[in-house]
């Protein structure tokens, strides 16, 4: 069983139908015990850092998280949800993230149009299962005006370019994140869900 945690932002259910077509086995939920016994969890999220973080403390989901990785149990994160497993962002302020990867959240530098929005290529930084198939120049979809600054470069496994190398997928032992929405980016992020499907079964 998936849990996809139910924080109080939105994209929950497009995050569950394209899980569920592949044939996982998925809740939608916030409840801790439900998270806490589930095979895998999913992080999603749109809208702003600090709102998604408040939530999160509030609820007292951010511990569960936290307790959850720490047993070495995949956890994923896909959009805002991967900025919240690292550990600053500068959205509007300075706030504190998860810290369960080490890096800071940022803005684009002047010149780019900000959001970062629609289909953009990956480019391969290292291989792992994760992103397995995945060939480099493949499409997939970003909106986010905010983007990773990695502490250790290891962790990242596909990137983009936007004038900036920008981390799209990343990885460190049992926490991974995504970017931008596989669940909205055709066959490339079915892909990438399918290899996620493939790690935790």
């Amino acid at each position: 069983m998936i849990a996809i945690v139910d924080y109080g932002v939105g994209n929950l259910k497009n995050v569950y139908n394209a899980l569920t077509q592949l044939g996982m086995e998925c809740i939608i939920t916030g409840d801790r015990e439900a998270i806490d016994q589930a095979d895998a969890i999913v992080l999603p999220g749109v809208g702003a850092f600090k709102d998604a973080m408040d939530h999160l403390v509030d609820s007292g989901l951010d511990k569960v998280i936290k307790d959850y990785a720490a047993k070495g149990k995949p956890l994923l994160g896909i959009c805002l949800g991967m900025q919240l497993l690292f550990e600053t962002s500068y959205e509007d302020g300075i706030w504190q993230g998860l810290g369960l990867l080490k890096g800071e959240i940022v803005r684009f530098q002047p010149g780019r149009k900000v959001p970062h929005m629609g289909w953009n290529q990956l480019h391969i930084k290292r291989d792992h299962l994760l992103v397995k198939g995945i060939e480099d120049g493949e499409y997939v979809y970003f909106v986010h005006s905010y983007h990773l600054d990695p502490a250790y470069m290891d962790d990242v496994l596909l990137y983009t370019d936007y004038g900036v190398d920008v981390p799209a997928v990343v990885c460190r032992d049992n926490v991974m994140g995504m970017q931008f929405h596989p669940e909205k980016s055709s066959t490339t992020g079915i892909k990438l869900l399918e290899n996620f499907k493939e790690l935790i079964s």
